[in-house]
């Protein structure tokens, strides 16, 4: 089955770094350099580099594919900016990513943990629950404690971005 070049991601790589520019971002490989998650699990499976490559010719399909070893491709940033820093170009290749992972969401292919904190936040207005052993050890510190989350607003904002829809949420039914 032969793969197309996607052209609406490919343009919005494109659009954020006006064409020419980012044609000379992947020839350095600065970024693979200095990222502490390619230098933990090895190029082949994690490559800023690549991943620019990849959304500048609309290859994202390589990217998309629902396997473990492509969804960690896709979604390994963690979001250091240290390729945002390094770059000799200027280009902001976590823009570059955040595309892509929006491309991935959109097709319902985020990985499974990010789809079920996503979901914790539309529930909870938390990603992380709060437990009751982080609440003690918060006392014992003389901490203050922590603000309840304004739940209703938090979804509100969450549904006028319709980010349920694309997480893929259904509100729990109601029990009469």
């Amino acid at each position: 089955m032969p793969f197309f070049p996607e052209y609406e991601i490919k343009k919005q790589v494109m659009d954020l770094h006006m064409g020419d520019k980012v044609h000379y971002c992947y020839q350095c490989g600065r970024c693979d350099d200095v990222c502490p998650v390619t230098k933990l699990v090895g190029a082949d499976r994690y490559s800023p580099r690549s991943l620019v490559m990849l959304g500048l010719l609309g290859l994202t399909h390589v990217l998309l594919v629902d396997t473990p070893k492509n969804q960690f491709a896709l979604w390994g940033c963690q979001t250091c900016d240290l390729c945002d820093e390094i770059c000799p170009n200027d280009i902001v290749l976590t823009d570059i990513f955040n595309i892509l992972k929006n491309a991935s969401i959109k097709q319902q292919l985020a990985p499974e943990a990010y789809q079920q904190q996503a979901k914790m936040v539309m529930e909870t207005g938390y990603s992380v629950p709060l437990q009751d052993a982080i609440a003690r050890r918060r006392d014992k510190m003389e901490l203050p404690e922590l603000p309840k989350a304004d739940l209703t607003e938090i979804q509100k904002i969450l549904k006028i971005t319709n980010f349920d829809k694309k997480i893929g949420y259904e509100a729990p039914k109601e029990e009469n």
